[in-house]
């Protein structure tokens, strides 16, 4: 379908007050969605082998290390969006559940991998997939999750067709991304240019899929697919931007990381990187105190956490994060529609989009 409906309409500007409201719908929002995907997503993942269905359903959260049924899932904001997304062009939800269990599958077979490849131990509070099944099983089972994707997509006729490309080119990205953040580790001369490609990749690639994958699916006008995954590419910069941030001065309770996690670990984040490459005074100090790695005693994690500050690079990275929040929202005004499109629907998900938007983005720091 080519031709459009009456566009939907958002607001590219929201005030603190509304702001804070759509952070506290969001979850109602997420939590709706949740049991339009599920039964498809639980159908996808008892194809596979009993054991891959085991290790793949505890990385779903869907039940413990023992195979009994739990409920520790993630907030399954990537089928969300795609859902989101069809129904912002006017289409049925019908349209994109092969797309929204792909995409989840898809970020859930890139954590099994990236634990095992990061050394981490824990993940949404408890062992992650390869502590508790061992590293062989454990990318065997992400392995069988990103094929799982890519057949229900390809099992969707035409409009599998369409989506299958995005779907593909999209786990190339995923898996550009993380070679790329491997590759920064310990690298001298790491610009934040290269930074942003690498959080391209690993973070913004795959929620710009997740916002188009049901649209594209649907058959929305080319306009909106484009409008769509340009709009998820930029919440993905601007949540990554605002991750980096609380990696150097995010509170521990909240973020569930140490304090200056990032600035102990010697991580290349954004926000490090505009600090260490910049050409003040604090930036200088900055980059003699990390030549030789990263800070060690608590008194140099706190002054190099304070240079970080002083030298800029926590508000360049907000801003940053604020400007990519601008053009994300300005996407979505006048989506042009599905022929025959719901324009009420439509109008219901961008605002909707909106709000999970901020919910993703605006949090507290």
């Amino acid at each position: 379908m080519t031709t459009t409906g009456t566009p939907a309409t958002s607001t590219a500007s929201t005030t603190d007050a509304e702001t804070a409201e759509m952070r506290n719908r969001a979850p109602e929002i997420l939590g709706g969605l949740r049991p339009v995907v599920e039964p498809a997503m639980r159908a996808a993942i008892d194809t596979l082998d009993p054991l891959m269905q085991r290790i793949a359903s505890y990385q779903m959260g869907w039940c413990d290390a023992a195979g009994e049924p739990s409920d520790a899932g993630g907030k399954a904001i990537r089928p969300a969006l795609a859902v989101l997304g069809a129904r912002a062009v006017g289409a049925r939800d019908e349209c994109a559940i092969p797309g929204a269990v792909a995409v989840e599958l898809v970020h859930n077979f890139s954590l099994l991998h990236d634990d095992v490849m990061d050394n981490d131990i824990e993940r949404r509070h408890r062992p992650t997939g390869w502590v508790v099944f061992g590293v062989g099983q454990a990318i065997l089972a992400g392995n069988a999750m990103l094929t799982a994707a890519v057949d229900v997509v390809a099992r969707d006729g035409e409009a599998g067709k369409r989506s299958l490309p995005l779907l593909l080119d999209s786990v190339q990205g995923l898996i550009t991304g993380q070679s790329d953040d491997l590759d920064l580790e310990g690298r001298d001369g790491v610009t934040v240019e290269d930074v942003l490609k690498m959080e391209a990749g690993k973070t913004a690639v795959l929620l710009s899929c997740s916002a188009a994958i049901g649209a594209l699916a649907a058959g929305a006008p080319d306009e909106s697919v484009r409008r769509l995954a340009s709009f998820g590419h930029e919440v993905g910069i601007a949540f990554q931007l605002v991750d980096d941030v609380l990696g150097v001065v995010g509170d521990p309770a909240k973020t569930g990381k140490s304090s200056s996690s990032d600035v102990r670990a010697g991580k290349r984040s954004a926000t490090i990187v505009a600090a260490l490459t910049g050409d003040s005074e604090a930036s200088e100090r900055l980059r003699a105190m990390f030549a030789d790695g990263p800070p060690e005693a608590e008194e140099d994690v706190v002054l190099a956490t304070k240079l970080i500050s002083d030298s800029g690079g926590l508000d360049w990275a907000l801003g940053e994060a604020e400007r990519r929040m601008r053009v994300a929202l300005e996407q979505l005004d006048g989506l042009p529609l599905v022929d025959g499109g719901d324009a009420e629907l439509a109008a219901a998900a961008v605002r909707d989009l909106i709000e999970i938007a901020n919910y993703i983005v605006d949090r507290d720091r």
